[in-house]
Protein backbone atom coordinates (compact mmCIF):
# COMPACT_ATOMS: atom_id res chain seq x y z
CA UNK A 1 0.00 0.00 0.00
CA UNK A 2 2.83 2.34 0.71
CA UNK A 3 4.65 1.56 -2.52
CA UNK A 4 1.12 2.04 -4.47
CA UNK A 5 0.98 5.79 -2.60
CA UNK A 6 4.59 6.67 -3.16
CA UNK A 7 4.21 5.78 -6.87
CA UNK A 8 1.02 7.47 -7.50
CA UNK A 9 2.78 11.32 -5.59
CA UNK A 10 5.72 10.61 -8.19
CA UNK A 11 3.60 10.44 -10.91
CA UNK A 12 1.32 13.25 -10.10
CA UNK A 13 4.75 15.30 -9.52
CA UNK A 14 6.01 14.53 -12.93
CA UNK A 15 2.90 15.49 -14.50
CA UNK A 16 2.75 18.74 -12.81
CA UNK A 17 6.41 20.13 -13.94
CA UNK A 18 5.48 18.56 -17.05
CA UNK A 19 2.41 20.84 -17.31
CA UNK A 20 4.43 24.19 -16.38
CA UNK A 21 6.23 24.70 -19.53
CA UNK A 22 3.09 24.26 -21.57
CA UNK A 23 0.94 26.73 -18.92
CA UNK A 24 3.87 29.93 -19.57
CA UNK A 25 3.50 29.40 -23.30
CA UNK A 26 -0.43 29.38 -23.81
CA UNK A 27 -0.44 32.77 -21.12
CA UNK A 28 2.88 34.10 -23.46
CA UNK A 29 0.91 33.19 -26.59
CA UNK A 30 -2.70 35.02 -25.24
CA UNK A 31 -0.01 37.82 -24.32
CA UNK A 32 1.38 38.15 -27.86
CA UNK A 33 -2.29 38.23 -29.68
CA UNK A 34 -3.75 40.53 -27.26
CA UNK A 35 -4.10 44.04 -28.56
CA UNK A 36 -1.66 47.07 -29.08
CA UNK A 37 -2.30 49.25 -26.75
CA UNK A 38 -4.69 47.32 -24.49
CA UNK A 39 -4.52 47.69 -20.69
CA UNK A 40 -3.39 44.81 -18.61
CA UNK A 41 -6.25 43.31 -18.59
CA UNK A 42 -6.77 43.35 -22.12
CA UNK A 43 -10.28 44.56 -21.77
CA UNK A 44 -10.09 48.30 -22.52
CA UNK A 45 -8.20 49.67 -25.54
CA UNK A 46 -5.69 52.93 -25.07
CA UNK A 47 -6.58 55.39 -27.59
CA UNK A 48 -6.45 59.01 -28.47
CA UNK A 49 -9.36 61.39 -29.79
CA UNK A 50 -10.76 64.65 -30.85
CA UNK A 51 -13.54 66.87 -29.79
CA UNK A 52 -15.59 67.42 -33.33
CA UNK A 53 -16.12 71.15 -33.79
CA UNK A 54 -16.99 73.41 -36.73
CA UNK A 55 -13.91 75.66 -38.49
CA UNK A 56 -13.74 77.52 -41.93
CA UNK A 57 -12.55 75.33 -44.79
CA UNK A 58 -11.27 77.43 -47.67
CA UNK A 59 -11.01 74.73 -51.02
CA UNK A 60 -7.61 75.87 -52.00
CA UNK A 61 -5.71 75.36 -55.38
CA UNK A 62 -2.24 75.93 -55.15
CA UNK A 63 -0.45 75.96 -58.36
CA UNK A 64 2.37 78.55 -59.46
CA UNK A 65 2.72 81.51 -61.98
CA UNK A 66 4.89 84.52 -62.58
CA UNK A 67 4.90 88.67 -61.60
CA UNK A 68 4.14 90.54 -64.74
CA UNK A 69 4.33 94.70 -64.74
CA UNK A 70 1.35 96.33 -64.85
CA UNK A 71 2.08 98.30 -68.41
CA UNK A 72 5.51 97.80 -69.91
CA UNK A 73 6.86 99.38 -73.17
CA UNK A 74 10.08 99.39 -75.07
CA UNK A 75 11.15 103.10 -75.90
CA UNK A 76 12.28 103.17 -79.36
CA UNK A 77 12.15 106.48 -81.83
CA UNK A 78 9.47 106.86 -84.63
CA UNK A 79 12.24 108.31 -86.46
CA UNK A 80 15.97 107.95 -87.42
CA UNK A 81 18.67 110.30 -86.11
CA UNK A 82 21.50 111.68 -84.05
CA UNK A 83 20.06 111.24 -80.48
CA UNK A 84 20.98 114.86 -79.02
CA UNK A 85 19.76 114.41 -75.75
CA UNK A 86 18.35 111.76 -72.83
CA UNK A 87 16.56 113.49 -70.16
CA UNK A 88 16.41 110.11 -67.80
CA UNK A 89 18.37 108.31 -65.30
CA UNK A 90 18.35 104.20 -65.40
CA UNK A 91 16.62 103.23 -62.74
CA UNK A 92 15.01 105.90 -61.82
CA UNK A 93 11.40 106.52 -62.60
CA UNK A 94 9.59 109.11 -64.58
CA UNK A 95 6.16 110.73 -65.19
CA UNK A 96 3.73 110.27 -67.86
CA UNK A 97 4.23 113.21 -70.70
CA UNK A 98 8.14 113.33 -69.62
CA UNK A 99 10.43 114.29 -72.55
CA UNK A 100 12.87 111.39 -72.09
CA UNK A 101 14.84 111.49 -75.73
CA UNK A 102 14.96 114.00 -78.03
CA UNK A 103 16.52 113.49 -81.74
CA UNK A 104 18.41 115.60 -83.68
CA UNK A 105 15.83 118.10 -85.19
CA UNK A 106 17.47 120.77 -86.57
CA UNK A 107 17.00 120.42 -90.45
CA UNK A 108 13.14 119.53 -89.42
CA UNK A 109 12.71 122.69 -87.57
CA UNK A 110 14.25 124.59 -90.77
CA UNK A 111 11.82 122.96 -93.11
CA UNK A 112 9.48 123.77 -91.01
CA UNK A 113 10.33 127.26 -90.95
CA UNK A 114 10.23 127.43 -95.08
CA UNK A 115 7.20 126.29 -95.17
CA UNK A 116 5.14 128.70 -92.11
CA UNK A 117 7.08 131.42 -94.59
CA UNK A 118 5.22 130.29 -97.80
CA UNK A 119 1.78 129.75 -95.86
CA UNK A 120 1.92 133.46 -95.06
CA UNK A 121 2.56 134.33 -98.19
CA UNK A 122 -0.12 132.08 -99.98
CA UNK A 123 -2.48 133.52 -97.50
CA UNK A 124 -2.10 136.80 -98.22
CA UNK A 125 -1.94 135.83 -102.10
CA UNK A 126 -5.52 133.66 -101.38
CA UNK A 127 -7.24 136.96 -99.99
CA UNK A 128 -6.06 139.21 -102.45
CA UNK A 129 -7.54 136.68 -105.34
CA UNK A 130 -10.34 136.15 -103.31
CA UNK A 131 -10.92 140.30 -102.96
CA UNK A 132 -10.60 139.86 -107.41
CA UNK A 133 -13.12 137.24 -107.96
CA UNK A 134 -15.60 139.06 -105.58
CA UNK A 135 -15.37 141.71 -108.54
CA UNK A 136 -15.38 139.44 -111.17
CA UNK A 137 -11.79 140.67 -111.87
CA UNK A 138 -10.53 137.35 -112.16
CA UNK A 139 -11.89 134.02 -113.17
CA UNK A 140 -12.78 131.37 -110.63
CA UNK A 141 -9.99 128.85 -111.86
CA UNK A 142 -7.43 131.87 -110.65
CA UNK A 143 -9.01 131.80 -107.39
CA UNK A 144 -8.92 128.17 -107.07
CA UNK A 145 -5.04 127.55 -107.79
CA UNK A 146 -4.49 130.30 -104.94
CA UNK A 147 -6.30 128.41 -102.70
CA UNK A 148 -5.11 125.41 -103.50
CA UNK A 149 -1.14 126.18 -102.80
CA UNK A 150 -2.38 127.81 -99.63
CA UNK A 151 -4.11 124.37 -98.38
CA UNK A 152 -0.87 122.34 -99.84
CA UNK A 153 1.33 124.78 -97.48
CA UNK A 154 -0.90 124.66 -94.59
CA UNK A 155 -0.72 120.39 -95.32
CA UNK A 156 3.01 120.56 -95.13
CA UNK A 157 3.37 122.84 -92.11
CA UNK A 158 1.13 120.21 -90.57
CA UNK A 159 3.25 117.06 -91.47
CA UNK A 160 6.91 118.87 -90.62
CA UNK A 161 5.10 119.49 -87.69
CA UNK A 162 4.24 116.17 -86.96
CA UNK A 163 7.22 114.88 -87.98
CA UNK A 164 8.95 117.41 -85.56
CA UNK A 165 7.30 116.17 -82.93
CA UNK A 166 8.60 112.88 -83.33
CA UNK A 167 11.65 113.66 -82.54
CA UNK A 168 10.85 114.05 -78.65
CA UNK A 169 10.06 110.59 -76.72
CA UNK A 170 7.73 110.97 -74.09
CA UNK A 171 6.87 108.47 -71.46
CA UNK A 172 3.28 107.34 -72.43
CA UNK A 173 2.57 106.30 -68.92
CA UNK A 174 4.51 106.57 -65.40
CA UNK A 175 6.79 104.55 -64.05
CA UNK A 176 10.60 102.92 -63.59
CA UNK A 177 13.13 102.71 -66.50
CA UNK A 178 15.06 100.24 -66.99
CA UNK A 179 19.03 99.77 -68.07
CA UNK A 180 19.41 101.86 -71.35
CA UNK A 181 21.89 100.91 -74.48
CA UNK A 182 22.23 103.94 -76.22
CA UNK A 183 24.31 107.11 -75.42
CA UNK A 184 24.05 110.49 -76.39
CA UNK A 185 25.54 111.18 -79.89
CA UNK A 186 24.53 107.46 -81.08
CA UNK A 187 22.90 107.31 -84.16
CA UNK A 188 19.00 105.52 -84.13
CA UNK A 189 16.77 103.60 -86.06
CA UNK A 190 12.48 102.97 -85.42
CA UNK A 191 14.50 99.64 -84.28
CA UNK A 192 16.90 100.31 -82.32
CA UNK A 193 15.57 99.69 -78.25
CA UNK A 194 16.95 102.96 -76.44
CA UNK A 195 15.23 101.59 -72.57
CA UNK A 196 12.46 99.33 -71.46
CA UNK A 197 9.31 102.00 -69.26
CA UNK A 198 7.62 99.51 -66.77
CA UNK A 199 4.89 100.54 -64.37
CA UNK A 200 4.78 97.96 -61.31
CA UNK A 201 2.34 99.19 -58.85
CA UNK A 202 0.03 97.19 -58.69
CA UNK A 203 1.53 94.54 -60.24
CA UNK A 204 -0.05 91.59 -62.33
CA UNK A 205 0.20 87.72 -61.13
CA UNK A 206 -0.12 85.46 -63.88
CA UNK A 207 -0.94 81.51 -63.78
CA UNK A 208 -3.13 79.01 -65.41
CA UNK A 209 -5.40 76.41 -63.43
CA UNK A 210 -6.99 73.37 -65.02
CA UNK A 211 -9.89 73.31 -67.45
CA UNK A 212 -12.43 71.38 -64.67
CA UNK A 213 -12.49 74.50 -62.55
CA UNK A 214 -12.82 76.94 -65.13
CA UNK A 215 -16.47 77.50 -63.71
CA UNK A 216 -15.60 77.97 -60.03
CA UNK A 217 -12.99 80.91 -60.56
CA UNK A 218 -14.11 84.32 -61.60
CA UNK A 219 -13.29 88.21 -61.37
CA UNK A 220 -12.92 89.35 -57.72
CA UNK A 221 -11.52 85.84 -56.42
CA UNK A 222 -9.03 86.57 -53.88
CA UNK A 223 -5.57 84.41 -54.50
CA UNK A 224 -2.66 84.20 -51.90
CA UNK A 225 0.72 83.85 -52.93
CA UNK A 226 4.52 83.92 -51.93
CA UNK A 227 7.26 84.72 -53.66
CA UNK A 228 10.64 82.91 -53.93
CA UNK A 229 12.94 83.08 -50.81
CA UNK A 230 10.18 85.13 -48.79
CA UNK A 231 7.78 83.71 -46.42
CA UNK A 232 5.44 86.46 -46.49
CA UNK A 233 2.02 86.11 -48.13
CA UNK A 234 0.68 88.64 -50.41
CA UNK A 235 -2.79 88.92 -51.40
CA UNK A 236 -4.26 89.65 -54.75
CA UNK A 237 -7.74 89.93 -56.69
CA UNK A 238 -8.13 88.19 -60.13
CA UNK A 239 -9.39 90.70 -62.45
CA UNK A 240 -9.30 89.03 -66.03
CA UNK A 241 -9.87 85.37 -67.61
CA UNK A 242 -8.67 84.43 -70.67
CA UNK A 243 -11.83 82.86 -72.52
CA UNK A 244 -10.80 79.70 -73.59
CA UNK A 245 -9.13 77.00 -72.27
CA UNK A 246 -5.65 76.06 -73.99
CA UNK A 247 -6.16 72.85 -76.39
CA UNK A 248 -2.59 71.78 -75.77
CA UNK A 249 -2.28 71.99 -71.78
CA UNK A 250 -5.82 72.07 -71.17
CA UNK A 251 -5.58 74.66 -68.63
CA UNK A 252 -7.50 78.36 -68.29
CA UNK A 253 -4.91 81.34 -67.63
CA UNK A 254 -5.73 84.18 -65.32
CA UNK A 255 -4.48 87.08 -63.93
CA UNK A 256 -5.01 89.25 -60.50
CA UNK A 257 -3.90 92.13 -59.41
CA UNK A 258 -1.51 92.75 -56.17
CA UNK A 259 -0.87 95.94 -54.59
CA UNK A 260 3.06 96.62 -55.11
CA UNK A 261 3.66 99.84 -53.49
CA UNK A 262 6.86 99.01 -51.81
CA UNK A 263 8.62 97.54 -55.20
CA UNK A 264 8.30 94.09 -53.67
CA UNK A 265 7.29 92.14 -56.58
CA UNK A 266 9.37 92.44 -59.38
CA UNK A 267 8.52 91.39 -63.32
CA UNK A 268 9.22 87.84 -63.70
CA UNK A 269 9.56 86.45 -60.47
CA UNK A 270 7.55 82.99 -59.81
CA UNK A 271 5.27 82.77 -57.57
CA UNK A 272 3.12 79.82 -55.64
CA UNK A 273 -0.75 80.76 -55.61
CA UNK A 274 -3.33 79.40 -53.51
CA UNK A 275 -6.50 80.27 -55.56
CA UNK A 276 -9.26 80.34 -52.86
CA UNK A 277 -11.81 78.34 -54.77
CA UNK A 278 -14.82 78.03 -51.94
CA UNK A 279 -15.24 78.85 -48.58
CA UNK A 280 -17.10 76.90 -45.80
CA UNK A 281 -18.00 78.62 -42.41
CA UNK A 282 -19.15 75.98 -40.44
CA UNK A 283 -17.31 72.64 -41.65
CA UNK A 284 -16.34 69.64 -39.65
CA UNK A 285 -12.65 68.65 -40.74
CA UNK A 286 -11.40 65.08 -39.36
CA UNK A 287 -8.29 63.68 -39.72
CA UNK A 288 -7.82 61.81 -43.29
CA UNK A 289 -6.17 58.47 -40.96
CA UNK A 290 -9.46 58.38 -38.75
CA UNK A 291 -11.57 57.76 -41.96
CA UNK A 292 -11.88 54.22 -42.96
CA UNK A 293 -13.17 53.51 -46.34
CA UNK A 294 -15.37 50.54 -47.27
CA UNK A 295 -16.81 49.12 -49.97
CA UNK A 296 -20.36 50.75 -48.99
CA UNK A 297 -18.94 54.08 -48.03
CA UNK A 298 -17.09 55.07 -45.30
CA UNK A 299 -16.87 54.77 -41.53
CA UNK A 300 -15.78 56.37 -38.55
CA UNK A 301 -15.22 55.58 -34.83
CA UNK A 302 -16.30 57.72 -31.79
CA UNK A 303 -16.99 56.63 -28.26
CA UNK A 304 -20.14 56.57 -26.44
CA UNK A 305 -20.53 55.48 -22.81
CA UNK A 306 -16.78 54.33 -23.06
CA UNK A 307 -17.42 51.90 -26.18
CA UNK A 308 -16.22 52.63 -29.47
CA UNK A 309 -19.68 53.26 -31.90
CA UNK A 310 -19.45 52.84 -35.69
CA UNK A 311 -20.44 55.50 -37.36
CA UNK A 312 -21.17 55.89 -41.76
CA UNK A 313 -20.13 59.30 -42.38
CA UNK A 314 -20.12 60.91 -46.03
CA UNK A 315 -17.05 62.98 -47.26
CA UNK A 316 -16.61 66.38 -49.08
CA UNK A 317 -13.84 68.49 -49.90
CA UNK A 318 -9.83 66.81 -48.78
CA UNK A 319 -7.14 69.04 -47.60
CA UNK A 320 -3.53 67.65 -47.32
CA UNK A 321 -4.07 66.26 -43.95
CA UNK A 322 -8.54 66.64 -43.10
CA UNK A 323 -11.03 65.30 -44.81
CA UNK A 324 -14.45 67.06 -44.50
CA UNK A 325 -17.35 65.80 -43.57
CA UNK A 326 -20.81 66.32 -44.49
CA UNK A 327 -23.05 64.02 -42.79
CA UNK A 328 -22.59 61.69 -39.68
CA UNK A 329 -20.57 63.65 -37.27
CA UNK A 330 -22.32 66.29 -35.30
CA UNK A 331 -20.38 69.40 -33.20
CA UNK A 332 -19.59 67.38 -29.79
CA UNK A 333 -19.20 63.90 -30.57
CA UNK A 334 -15.11 62.57 -29.49
CA UNK A 335 -13.65 60.82 -32.60
CA UNK A 336 -11.10 57.86 -31.83
CA UNK A 337 -7.90 58.93 -34.27
CA UNK A 338 -5.76 56.72 -33.23
CA UNK A 339 -5.69 52.29 -32.89
CA UNK A 340 -8.44 52.38 -36.12
CA UNK A 341 -7.50 49.25 -37.49
CA UNK A 342 -8.16 47.73 -34.16
CA UNK A 343 -11.45 48.52 -33.86
CA UNK A 344 -14.55 46.84 -33.29
CA UNK A 345 -18.14 48.42 -32.50
CA UNK A 346 -18.64 47.91 -28.87
CA UNK A 347 -15.27 47.46 -27.82
CA UNK A 348 -14.33 49.10 -24.57
CA UNK A 349 -11.85 52.11 -25.13
CA UNK A 350 -9.55 54.77 -22.63
CA UNK A 351 -8.61 58.00 -24.27
CA UNK A 352 -5.06 58.79 -22.86
CA UNK A 353 -4.62 62.20 -25.27
CA UNK A 354 -7.34 64.70 -26.80
CA UNK A 355 -6.00 65.96 -29.57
Amino acid sequence: MKKQIITAVIVIGVIFLLALPKLGWLKSAEEKTAPAGASAGGSVLLVEGMVIKTERLDNKLVITGSVLPNEALEIKSEVSGKVSSINFKEGGTVKKGDILVRINDEETRAQLQKQKYNRKLNEDNEFRQRKLLEKDAISQEEYDNALNRLNTTIADVQVLEAQLAKTEIEAPFSGMIGLRYVSEGAYISPQTVIATLYSISPAKIEFAVPGRYSTQVGNGKKINFSIENDTTTYQGEVYAIEPRIDPNTRTLKIRALADNRQGVLLPGQFVKVELILQSIDQAILVPTEAVIPEQEGKKVFIVKNGKATEVQVETGIRTDRELEVLKGLSPGDTLLTTGILQLKPGMAVKITQMN
